[in-house]
């Protein structure tokens, strides 16, 4: 089976994310005829001086294109015979940093693109910073734009340890960099004739061969219920059904469990996987799990090992990113969402807020702003069962939305 690597572009407006894109998809022959020859008349309607605009193919809408910017996350998918990759291309703009929080969310590795003429940036910082939040198995700093500045190894070197100073309190794992003009095509596909000076990989080849790392995942078996079947018809009178995924570890019939956050034990009797009983399922298998006992179960509670159980509490410190448009008022009533778990919330106390110069913790005067990064106490309604974040992705993870517009206004990682 072909493995899959899920990345995200991150970097100021006009870094060049979506042409670098373009570029790779366009040389490395992922684009049907068809939709080379509509890009090729596009393109001339953009004003570009380029045949074809290779920005095009990422940027998502026809309004968002008219105006100049990319608004959403936009999502690719290519393959080469090396390797299967989902590419999430996100915004420059600083008021979108919520929406590279959203695309970073389950990738493997970031490529933060830095201008050759501006090097580091503010904007470069808050992603790197962003990136070190969601624990980010690889970073990737690709710097752009190499051609404007006559492929100075000079430039490349000075930008290199200007970012590596600033990432030692990030507690990244693992930084590499590629010096590229995206626009040339120098360095993504093939590598430059013009930077005989680089020894690394030309962008293509590093996507092909870097060890993708799930990003901080335990084995320990996690499930959480999202449909309580009970058919209750004639044939399937006593059925009685637990339907979800299987997040991580695995489960495995005649297994000993803990329903939480009731806290009652019980054994698996049957596993269901696509209407035939199996003995084992596996990490991201959508499974119907049977119990030996009659629990009173629903959806969002978690059925999990009984010698390895999450912590199930009324409280959580987490750090958030703040999505709202809208800036947080005390008290206000939310919603807390973790998959399918849902209870009513409320923010006790703003900790502090993440200062993007030098990742340290500044004291909170207890508001919180679109794209603000803070640590902060949750209180919830219903107890929620979670494992810390640098332990497990999917339970350690939540969404804060608005109780009274359904908006979500904030997302989150459990300490």
């Amino acid at each position: 089976m072909m493995q899959l690597l899920r990345f995200f572009t991150a970097g100021n407006v006009d870094d060049g994310k979506s042409t670098l894109i373009g570029r790779l998809l366009y040389d490395s022959n992922s684009i049907s005829t068809d939709i080379i020859e509509t890009l090729t008349r596009q393109s001339k309607t953009t004003g570009t001086n380029t045949e074809i605009d290779l920005a095009l193919l990422t940027d998502g809408l026809r309004a968002e294109r008219e105006q100049g910017i990319t608004i959403d996350v936009a999502y690719k998918y290519f393959s080469t015979d090396k390797r299967k990759f989902i590419i999430a291309d996100t915004p420059g703009h600083i008021q979108y940093t919520r929406n590279m929080f959203t695309g970073a969310s389950n990738a493997n590795l970031a490529i933060i693109l830095v201008d050759a003429r501006n090097g580091i940036t503010d904007q470069t910082k808050r992603h790197s910073i962003i990136s070190a939040i969601l624990g980010m198995p690889h970073v990737l700093v690709c710097i752009n734009k190499m051609d404007l500045v006559d492929y100075s190894e000079e430039k490349y070197k000075q930008i290199e340890s200007d970012y590596l100073t600033f990432a030692k309190q990030l507690n990244l794992k693992d930084i590499s960099f590629i010096p590229a003009s995206a626009l040339a095509g120098d360095n993504v596909v093939t590598k430059s004739d013009k930077m005989s000076w680089y020894k690394g990989k030309p962008l293509l080849e590093f996507l092909e061969t870097i060890e993708i790392v799930e990003a901080k995942q335990t084995d320990v078996s996690r499930f959480q219920v999202q449909y309580v079947i009970r058919p209750q018809t004639d044939d399937l009178h006593d059925y009685r059904g637990f339907a979800g995924r299987v997040v991580s570890g695995s489960y495995q019939k005649g297994q000993k469990v803990t329903v939480l956050p009731s806290g009652i034990e019980t054994t698996i009797d049957k596993i269901e996987v696509n209407q035939q009983e199996v003995d084992l399922a596996e990490t991201n298998t959508p499974v119907v799990l049977h119990l030996k006992d009659d629990v009173d179960i629903s959806r969002g509670n978690s059925i999990v090992p009984t010698e390895h159980l999450p912590k199930t509490e009324k409280e959580v410190t987490a750090t958030i990113c703040w999505m709202d448009n809208a800036t947080y008022i005390p008290g206000q009533k939310i919603l807390l969402q973790q998959n399918s778990f849902r209870t009513k919330a409320v923010v006790k106390e703003v900790i502090s807020k993440i200062d993007i110069h030098s990742f340290s913790q500044l004291e909170s005067d207890g508001a919180m702003k679109l794209n603000d990064i803070c640590k902060v106490l949750i209180k919830t309604a219903e107890p929620i069962s979670f494992d810390s974040y640098a332990d497990n992705r999917n339970s350690g993870s939540f969404i804060l939305i608005n109780e009274n517009t359904n908006n979500t206004i904030a997302a989150g990682t459990i300490d």
